[in-house]
């Protein structure tokens, strides 16, 4: 296994990063992909300023890991700010980058330290904002509007 340092040497990411979870930064999400289909390190693909699904979008068919900024909340006097991070693997994630997935999320979370909420998936409608809000929701504890909601 690379230290995380040959996974994560693009200096671009850890600068993404931080300014994802800024309250001073308009991005909300970054999606990091792999150099190429052979390669073990990461590059900074995109960012943006748009909710989760258009972080979806830029993930791609390939293998990636995405990470984005949402607010959530019962009501808008208990609104939070919450951090997703995304593992992606994309119809055309060959076995052997699925399986090498499975232990460099690891080193990626070296970086991406701070989430509530991790989603493992290749299916895209596991990252539609309401289901995504709702494992946020869950994670958040209480739910004090649960009559309304079906959680």
């Amino acid at each position: 296994m690379p230290p995380a340092g040959d996974l994560l040497s693009d200096p671009k990411i850890s600068q993404a990063y931080e300014d994802v979870r800024s309250d001073k930064s308009e991005k909300t999400w970054m999606v990091l992909r792999y150099e190429s289909p052979t390669s073990d390190s990461l590059e900074l693909h995109a960012t943006g300023t748009g909710d989760i699904a258009e972080m979806t979008e830029a993930l791609g068919d390939g293998a990636a890991y995405g990470y984005v900024r949402m607010k959530v909340g019962n009501d808008e006097y208990s609104e939070r700010t919450k951090f997703v991070f995304v593992a992606w693997a994309g119809p055309n994630t060959k076995i052997m980058r699925k399986a090498k997935m499975s232990f460099q999320i690891g080193q990626v979370k070296q970086l991406v330290r701070a989430y509530a909420v991790e989603i493992q998936t290749s299916d895209k409608k596991e990252l539609d904002a309401e289901a995504v809000t709702m494992k946020l929701r869950r994670a958040m504890g209480a739910n004090y509007d649960r009559q309304t909601t079906t959680y």
